[in-house]
């Protein structure tokens, strides 16, 4: 007797695939808390929130150990400080290169924060940066926090700007262009 062919065994429970409408969709967390943005939209915002509050967190860490609070400190290896800005560059890499492997939405609302954490861990050393000594808690030191404000104004304005125009737009289309009404 020889065994049936491939095609005639019963698929396992492992590699039988379920209909389209019995597979789980799973949402992704962005889209709960953005409903209603587009994807592309989506990522920018993150980015925004992301550099917003990864700037105020690392303004408070650093104060916190700047007071010498007990159980906050330095990163250091070897006995030599790492500025935050190496991380933030180390993420800003991993991002460009994720961005050049996966365009998914999912994808580009986790890159969209990730990109905004690394760009605030960057700015906020900004002076440091640019005068190549560590100004962080001097005059020259606001140099950074000026370039963050002016940066989460700006960014947050050209998204509350552009959601308007589109919003415009869509009303002027649904009322006959000129933004009347037929009341």
């Amino acid at each position: 007797m020889t065994p049936p062919a491939p095609s005639d065994r019963s698929p396992s429970p492992r590699t039988r695939r379920r209909p389209p409408s019995a597979r789980t969709t799973h949402r992704s967390p962005w889209l709960r808390l953005l409903p209603g943005i587009s994807s592309q939209r989506r990522g920018f915002i993150l980015a925004w929130w992301g550099f917003a509050l990864t700037f105020g967190g690392m303004r408070l860490l650093t104060w916190l150990i700047h007071i010498d609070v007990a159980g906050v400190g330095d990163v250091q290896a070897g006995g030599v400080h790492i500025h935050h800005y190496v991380w933030g560059i180390v993420l800003l890499a991993v991002v460009g290169a994720a961005g050049l492997v996966n365009r998914s939405a999912r994808a580009r609302a986790w890159m969209g924060l990730a990109y905004g954490v690394g760009t605030a861990l960057v700015v906020d050393e900004a002076a440091l940066l640019i005068s190549l000594e560590d100004v962080y808690w001097d005059t020259e030191g606001w140099i950074s926090i000026a370039l963050a404000i002016a940066l989460i104004a700006v960014v947050g304005g050209v998204l509350a700007v552009t959601r308007g125009r589109r919003t415009a737009a869509k009303d002027r289309n649904r009322h006959g262009g000129d933004g009347s009404t037929d009341e």
